[in-house]
């Protein structure tokens, strides 16, 4: 059956141990909300039903979880999968859970070979591949030499006899998620029972997650971005509402159409569904919150999301290693008697950190710098929701685990009331004439010129400097600006050190399957992603 997992810093616990395992929430939300509709629309082709309640989706996982076990499929196996976002997803999330196995959710923009990596990686003994992603599959599968599973007699399930939710260690592994490739060759994360379920409680107290919320899953369930909701929302009984692939249009019809009232985007999104023409005379009602993660957000977007949508806007910032979230800018009842503009400020922030995660930011000697929203340190850490490590990976967790604390990469400012502000990841930070450029007050700037669609500034080696500011640009459709003229603009906004030295203007920029800005391939544009 499966491998042995190397344990974490805290080593296993019993199997008696109290608490939720990931199966249990879809159990504990059949019971409380069996007539409540899970999700609708369920696409025929691939059997599904057109909308399904809780009790009958906790029976169609059960009997999928006894198909993957006559597969020869056991606890602690790794199960793939590649599919698009829909009901196909969540069903089979927890059906790997209900058998026991440790899903291993597959970026569906990676290459075969890239996909072969990951099978090989993670010693998955079965994929599960969309109809929409078939023949990729099947060449990732051959290469990995990893059986093939078919995916609509998986969501068939088995006419035998459903076996009930397993119930492993809570510390053993539910989901194993390999990072975006970002930095080098992709690390799989290793996420506990412990870690997703507590993390879904944590969401549901800070978003007051109820039964009358519809989640729209709009970034790819493959990725954190999204896939916490999966857990979350299916416990309170809440809908789920699916979009296949990222769409501005089709995101914004399925927003107002289909009554959601939350959901988490990354910037990138969000700023081409406000950008769109069509999004004007919209109208979203039943919208209450909208979440942005995945990366930093220019002011001038969140006042730009906050004037289409007309809801409260949070900003979040998490990891996959942390299940995700690790902050988010929900506003006190003090600060929401601010002026608007206040109100914008903070919303824009990276937030507090959210309930169950302590968090620190530190110097290079481990110490905490000043709570003056000036100094700048590393954010590191602990809690409940934090990974044990890296699957295969001792040194890597070693590098990023130490004394109890994992520590982020990223580079912060705090204030007197705990609120963080990231200023850049370390790797993104550029170092010119010996002067630290944030990345982000760059880009912060050039969003706020009308012609600048998306914007990401990185350094470039440069032999004077050490490295120089270089800016990417996508303008608008029908838009127009110069180098110089940009450059004018920055000068008005930025130090003179600050200023970009290099220019390109793209038609798109390059991206990471969650939807995030690749910085690297913009630094290297010879590096293929992994």
């Amino acid at each position: 059956m499966g491998d042995p997992v190397t344990p974490g810093p805290t080593g296993p616990t019993p199997e008696d141990q109290p608490g939720p395992r990931l199966a249990q929430v879809l159990a504990q939300a059949a019971g409380a909300h069996k007539d409540a509709l899970a999700y609708t629309a369920g696409p025929a082709d691939l059997g599904l039903p057109g909308a399904c309640t809780y009790g009958e989706l906790a029976r169609r996982v059960a009997r999928t979880a006894a198909w993957l076990s006559a597969q020869g499929l056991g606890p602690g196996d790794r199960l793939a999968l590649l599919a698009d976002n829909g009901p196909a997803y969540l069903e089979l999330t927890f059906a790997a859970a209900w058998a026991g196995l440790i899903l291993v959710p597959l970026n569906t923009r990676l290459l075969d070979r890239d996909l072969a990596f990951v099978l090989a990686d993670s010693g998955s003994r079965g994929l599960l591949a969309g109809p929409e992603h078939a023949a990729l599959g099947q060449r990732a599968a051959d290469l990995a030499a990893c059986r093939l599973l078919p995916f609509e007699a998986a969501l068939a399930g088995s006419a035998g006899a459903a076996p009930p939710p397993a119930r492993p260690p809570r510390d053993e592994p539910c989901q194993l998620y390999f990072t975006s490739g970002t930095t080098g060759r992709p690390k799989g994360v290793m996420l506990s029972h412990r870690n997703v379920t507590s993390h879904a409680q944590l969401a549901i107290a800070e978003l007051g997650l109820g039964p009358g919320d519809v989640w729209a899953h709009v970034a790819p369930m493959f990725h954190l971005a999204d896939a916490w909701a999966t857990i979350a929302l299916t416990w309170v009984g809440a809908r789920h509402e699916f979009l296949p692939r990222f769409e501005p249009v089709a995101a914004l019809d399925l927003f107002e159409q289909r009554g959601i009232t939350l959901s988490n985007l990354v910037p990138t999104m969000l700023n081409l569904m406000v950008a769109h023409p069509s999004a004007a005379g919209r109208r979203f009602p039943a919208l209450r919150r909208i979440l942005s993660g995945g990366a930093p957000i220019a002011p001038k977007v969140v006042e730009r999301i906050v004037a289409l949508f007309g809801c409260e806007y949070v900003q979040t910032y998490g990891m996959t290693e942390t299940s995700p979230y690790l902050t988010m800018s929900l506003l006190s009842a003090d600060q929401r008697a601010l002026p608007a503009a206040e109100r914008l400020r903070l919303s824009a922030r990276t937030g507090r950190a959210v309930l169950g995660v302590e968090l620190e930011v530190v110097d290079a000697a481990g110490l905490a710098v000043a709570r003056d929203d000036t100094a700048v340190g590393e954010i590191r850490v602990r809690g409940e929701t934090v990974t044990q490590g890296y699957w295969k990976r001792p040194e890597a967790t070693a590098a990023a685990l130490r004394g109890g604390w994992l520590y982020t990469g990223d580079l912060a400012t705090w204030d007197q009331r705990g609120s963080v502000r990231i200023v850049d990841r370390s790797k993104d930070m550029i170092l010119s004439g010996g002067e630290n450029v944030y990345s982000t007050e760059v880009e912060a700037a050039l969003y706020e010129h009308p012609a600048v669609l998306e914007a990401a500034a990185y350094g470039a080696p440069d032999e004077i400097w050490g490295e120089r500011v270089c800016a990417a640009i996508v303008l608008r459709p029908g838009a127009s600006a110069s180098a110089d003229e940009l450059t004018d603009f920055c000068r008005a906004r930025l130090a003179g050190y600050k200023l970009p030295r290099q220019w390109r203007f793209l038609e798109a920029l390059p991206r990471t399957g969650s939807g995030k800005i690749a910085k690297r391939l913009l630094r290297d544009p010879s590096a293929a992603e992994a």
